[in-house]
Formats: C-alpha cells, sequence, structure tokens
C-alpha cells in the first residue's frame, strides 16, 4: 500500500500545474501555431467560444462564436501576463473585421478571462497597447469564458493543422499576410 501511494503522489508532484488562457486572435490554426512555439505552453487546442450555438463546427453552426484556442500552460515557466504579452504581438489589435485575409466575426479578437485577476491583466495589457498606439483604436475584446467547444470529430484535423499539414499551413500564412501585417505593427519580434 505504502509503494502503490508514494508512486501515485510521486506522479503527482511530476505533473506540475496547469493555468489556462483562452483567446481569439484570428484563425486558429495560427494562434495555435505562435503558442505551441512558446517555451512553456504545454498545449493549445483549438475550437470555438463566446456564441451561444451549443455545439460549434467549423462547417457552420457557429455563429456569434469566435474561433479561440485554450492555451495550456506551466506557470512555473508562463505567468498570465506573459501569456498577454505574446498575444497581442501575435494579433492585429485594430481591426474590427477580423485578422488579416479572414474577415468575419469568427475572426475577430478577443481575450477571454474567466477571474477577477485575469480581466485586470487584460484590461492594463490592453490600456498599454492603446498607449502605445494613441492615433489607432484597438478593436480587441475582454470577454468573460464561457464554455469552449474544442474543434473535434471529423473536424479534428484543424488540431495541430501546421504540424499535419505545413507546407499548406506556410502557403496560408504567408499569403493571407499575417505576418507581413505584424512586422508592420510591432516590427520585427
Amino acid at each position: 500500500m505504502r509503494l502503490l501511494l508514494a508512486a501515485v503522489l510521486s506522479s503527482m508532484v511530476g505533473m506540475a500545474q496547469a493555468d489556462t488562457a483562452v483567446l481569439a486572435g484570428g484563425c486558429f490554426w495560427c494562434v495555435e501555431s505562435d503558442f505551441e512555439h512558446l517555451d512553456g505552453v504545454r498545449e493549445a487546442v483549438s475550437g470555438f467560444t463566446g456564441g451561444t450555438h451549443p455545439n460549434p463546427t467549423y462547417r457552420g453552426g457557429h455563429d456569434g462564436h469566435y474561433e479561440a484556442v485554450r492555451i495550456d500552460y506551466d506557470p512555473a515557466k508562463l505567468s498570465y501576463q506573459d501569456i498577454l504579452d505574446h498575444y497581442w504581438i501575435n494579433i492585429d489589435p485594430f481591426d474590427a473585421r477580423g485578422q488579416f485575409c479572414d474577415k468575419g466575426d469568427e475572426y475577430r479578437t478577443a481575450i477571454f478571462v474567466s477571474t477577477d485577476t485575469e480581466r485586470a491583466l487584460a484590461q492594463a495589457s490592453l490600456e498599454a497597447v492603446a498607449a502605445r498606439f494613441p492615433s489607432e483604436q484597438v478593436a480587441t475584446e475582454i470577454l468573460t469564458l464561457g464554455e469552449f467547444f474544442p474543434i473535434a470529430g471529423d473536424e479534428s484535423y484543424h488540431q495541430d493543422y501546421y504540424k499535419n499539414y505545413p507546407l499548406r499551413y506556410k502557403f496560408y500564412r504567408q499569403s493571407c499576410g499575417r505576418d507581413a501585417r505584424l512586422e508592420e505593427i510591432w516590427g520585427e519580434k
């Protein structure tokens, strides 16, 4: 019994606590890729949130939802503030119609918060972006997180799209103008 308890405790110690952030930044393939390359991010999962449809899918029925990514990260390596800082330099915060070549409500930007602390940090980061660009209007919203619906089933190919279809992903990202616009706004990363 003692050996079993020791093994369970040992495995729990090996599992560091994970924190979660949910962000919408246009195409979820790109947001997923941008965050999975960040040291300390364990996983980025594409999905939908922010709408009222009970079972949103990529092919339809996602009215009102945003394409979003749930980011699970190690709080020993990254803070929520680090996540926010990385988020801003990977979006165009001034486009109220979507992101880059993707236009429509589902491609708008938003920070989904679930605590007062997250809301305060998100608001302060938004204000910092607004202060840095006083002639621009920040379109990114801060919204209360509701249910997050991961892409699943026969639409699962959207998860890790940049890994599973690297040539298609690179072509999409370049032809959409994402990196060119990000450099125009933020300079070289």
